[in-house]
């Protein structure tokens, strides 16, 4: 089975072809973009299939990162490879970044619990834990330093992701660490896409709502239309307001 995998998750825009029948990568394309992952993905996903000797037509599967990660970025690799998918007739297979990263984590230490946690700011951890093999346990889930630290300590984990050292400093000890990045090798999510097979369609991790919300105070007040009334404090009844016509008549 020839594999496509891609990944927009955080900073990097790669792509790479997998064979899983040999269990070995044909040809790769990473970019350090940052930003405008859009504008770049299907040029490298074109770079990656021509390194790797193969077409469109070659490709039996299609992996993407689904984060946690970047808002736009998720959107940009999962919507392409949603897309891929439809027009080739092949399935698309989501894998979380923290998965992917746990995966690299246990490749270095074999046998041992993972957890695998990113920095997200405003206070926040996105993590998840694996046990010895690397079946998940928690999360993934929005969490705080305080409680990663106390999973990490509980289950002796070997820390991967941007918030690895955070944790370690929380938790006021030293940690078994493996890469301490926002996103894992593209080969990884290839490798774990093609062991798990097809699945229900990929869509994007958040577990943070988006920033951009209404404003209450800006709401608008519903009109009402409805006919209004004259209430007549002496009689207590309410009289409907007449409108007149041109000549002073009642309408």
């Amino acid at each position: 089975m020839k594999l496509l995998a891609i990944d927009c998750a955080a900073n990097l825009c790669a792509a790479c072809v997998y064979d899983a029948g040999a269990g070995k990568e044909l040809g790769r394309e990473v970019r350090d973009l940052g930003k405008g992952h859009a504008e770049h993905l299907m040029a490298v996903i074109e770079t990656a299939l021509k390194a790797g000797g193969i077409g469109y037509p070659d490709l039996n599967a299609v992996a993407v990162s689904i984060g946690p990660g970047s808002f736009t970025g998720l959107r940009v690799g999962v919507s392409t490879a949603r897309g891929l998918a439809l027009a080739l007739k092949i399935p698309a297979i989501g894998v979380t970044t923290l998965e992917a990263l746990a995966a690299e984590g246990a490749k270095t230490f074999p046998g041992r619990a993972v957890l695998a946690a990113l920095d997200a700011g405003r206070d926040e951890i996105h993590a998840a834990l694996f046990d010895k093999a690397l079946a998940e346990t928690y999360g993934p889930s929005a969490t705080t330093l305080s409680v990663a630290a106390i999973m990490a300590n509980g289950a002796d984990a070997v820390l991967v992701g941007t918030a690895a050292p955070q944790i370690a400093a929380a938790a006021g000890r030293a940690f078994d660490t493996g890469p301490v990045a926002a996103t894992a090798d593209i080969a990884t999510y290839a490798r774990l896409a093609s062991a798990r097979g097809p699945g229900e369609k990929p869509k994007p991790l958040y577990l943070r709502g988006a920033d951009a919300k209404p404003q209450a105070g800006f709401i608008l007040p519903r009109q009402d239309n409805s006919p209004k009334e004259n209430h007549d404090p002496k009689k207590g009844e309410a009289v409907l307001r007449k409108s007149r016509g041109p000549k002073g008549n009642d309408a």
